[in-house]
């Protein structure tokens, strides 16, 4: 199916009681792999850890990986259905894949799952940091110090524990891929404590890539806009998925798939000369970056 055949005009309104949501249960579900995607083998004999690896972009970043010739560790919450379909999927690509469930806001989760990794795949070359969640609130009033706390376990603290465990292993021409969002060049009253992560996310980016430049390993971010994936029934009511994307340019939300050149891109030896950049994945919506 092409890229842009699926629901142009928003979705079937739905939700999921929770986050980050079953894949499995969508309607329509998110176009995850390309069937007409030509491997240009830009990433054989490397290992990459992906958090939140087992639906959304996450699935489609391993899928797109294994294509490229790479063996993927797959670190998610507790989605284990969705999990092993991924694991599936890369395997069927002729690639490795492990699973590693558990909380990255947890700091000996994050520990355990770089030294399970290096362990069975007998290296970490590519660390994708995206695993989220959020909870819309319009009043800032209303949004309590657990809430806030959590969001930023998550969104954030994984990625300085993930990083840090994953710099002694990485070597020149290393890669580490961060996940931002559009919110953070933007604002959403909806969601503060989860753009104010993404707006940490990207200076974390920015600031990692310099402190680790001179070790060659280059430090990239993405910046998705509304992309259709279970993080979305999981945490807006019916009206809000129905009118989902719909606001774009292209009138439309995104596809998983429509990221993985870039994760892609920016895990390769293409990117060399890259670092401390996002790219910007949002039906054109306009940005600063």
């Amino acid at each position: 199916m092409n890229r842009e055949q699926r629901q142009t005009k928003g979705q079937p309104g739905q939700v999921q009681s929770i986050q980050p949501g079953i894949e499995d249960e969508m309607n329509p579900l998110p176009l995850q792999a390309d069937e007409d995607y030509t491997s240009g083998n830009k990433l054989v004999g490397k290992a990459a850890l992906i958090t939140g690896g087992d639906s959304g972009i996450g699935r489609s970043v391993a899928i797109g990986y294994a294509k490229e010739g790479a063996d993927v560790a797959i670190s998610y919450l507790e989605e284990h259905e969705d999990a092993e379909y991924t694991k599936k999927k890369v395997e069927e690509e002729g690639r490795r894949a492990i699973l590693i469930p558990g909380d990255v806001g947890d700091e000996e989760i994050c520990k355990a799952a770089v030294e399970r990794t290096v362990n069975e795949l007998g290296q970490l070359d590519i660390l994708v940091n995206n695993a989220a969640e959020q909870h819309p609130t319009d009043d800032l009033l209303n949004i309590s110090t657990e809430q806030l706390e959590s969001t930023f376990r998550t969104n954030i603290f994984s990625m300085f524990h993930l990083t840090k465990a994953a710099i002694p292993h990485l070597k020149r021409g290393s890669a580490i891929i961060n996940t931002a969002s559009v919110n953070p060049y933007v604002g959403n009253p909806e969601l503060v404590d989860y753009t104010a992560t993404k707006g940490a996310v990207v200076a974390f980016t920015r600031s990692m890539a310099k402190q680790l430049v001179n070790k060659g390993v280059r430090v990239n971010g993405i910046a998705p806009g509304p992309i259709w994936t279970p993080l979305i029934p999981s945490t807006f009511p019916e009206d809000k998925v129905e009118e989902f994307g719909t606001n774009t340019p292209m009138g439309r939300p995104g596809q998983p798939v429509e990221h993985v050149g870039s994760y892609v891109l920016l895990a390769s030896q293409d990117s060399t000369y890259i670092t401390g950049q996002f790219i910007h994945i949002n039906g054109g919506m306009f940005t600063s970056s």
